[in-house]
């Protein structure tokens, strides 16, 4: 098990409770793993009675098969058109490169990305933001574009989100023996894409996981346990 990442607290106080984040490393996870095999080695020894364990969808969709070096993605011209006008920020390139913006146009079909590509455009005019991905949908908020700072190989690739969260959440739940969840998490905010917990602890763990404790680069913590202190 491992210690706090770099720059995050390993406990946190939210909703009247004070909970710990403990970030589980393992090795890079790479296409070909299981999730059984990974679950096993790294995360059943280390859960508790009570605990949560949760499980980033990067590593999910990796051993799904749903990550892509860029030199295999051949961009059409409209997902080059596109992605010229999606934003970037500090945190991530999102759909702002043809070759993620080729994903979002197969994952989600081009009639909806082009619709939200056009109220985009229009709501900016009058400063409203983020109305692309609310139109969008899920799967194309999911997807990872390459980025320096993280651990490689994928600082090469593309990664989709994963396929089944909430399924994939009960599986491991049979594994672990404890509560699941496939989370999204970065320094901007979260969404929790499948568990096995209700709506309302879904939301406290969206709280609790506010601050990205496992971190986005080399880290290599794609999992962490949450445990009431």
């Amino acid at each position: 098990m491992s210690e706090a990442n770099e720059g995050k607290a390993l406990q946190v106080h939210v909703d009247g409770t004070d909970f710990l984040r403990i970030p589980v490393r393992t090795r890079v996870i790479m296409p070909g793993d299981t999730l059984d095999e990974v679950i096993r080695t790294y995360a059943v020894d280390q859960v508790q009675p009570g605990d949560l364990l949760f499980v980033t969808e990067k590593i999910v969709a990796i051993m799904q098969g749903r990550s892509y070096m860029m030199s295999e993605i051949k961009p059409r011209k409209l997902a080059t058109f596109l992605s010229r006008y999606v934003t970037k920020t500090a945190y991530g390139i999102g759909l702002g490169i043809p070759e993620t913006m080729e994903f979002a146009l197969r994952e989600v079909g081009t009639p909806r990305i082009l619709f939200a590509a056009a109220v985009s455009a229009v709501t900016k005019l009058f400063g409203r933001r983020g109305d692309f991905y609310r139109i969008a949908g899920e799967k194309a908020r999911a997807i990872d574009g390459p980025t320096p700072g993280t651990i490689p190989p994928y600082n090469e690739a593309v990664v989709l989100g994963p396929e089944r969260p909430r399924d994939v959440a009960f599986d491991v739940k049979k594994i672990v023996g404890c509560d699941v969840a496939v989370v999204d998490i970065n320094d901007i905010g979260g969404n929790i894409l499948g568990s096995t917990l209700d709506k309302t602890a879904e939301r406290q763990l969206v709280k609790i996981l506010s601050d990205n404790p496992l971190g986005q680069g080399h880290q290599s913590t794609p999992m962490g346990i949450i445990r009431k202190a």
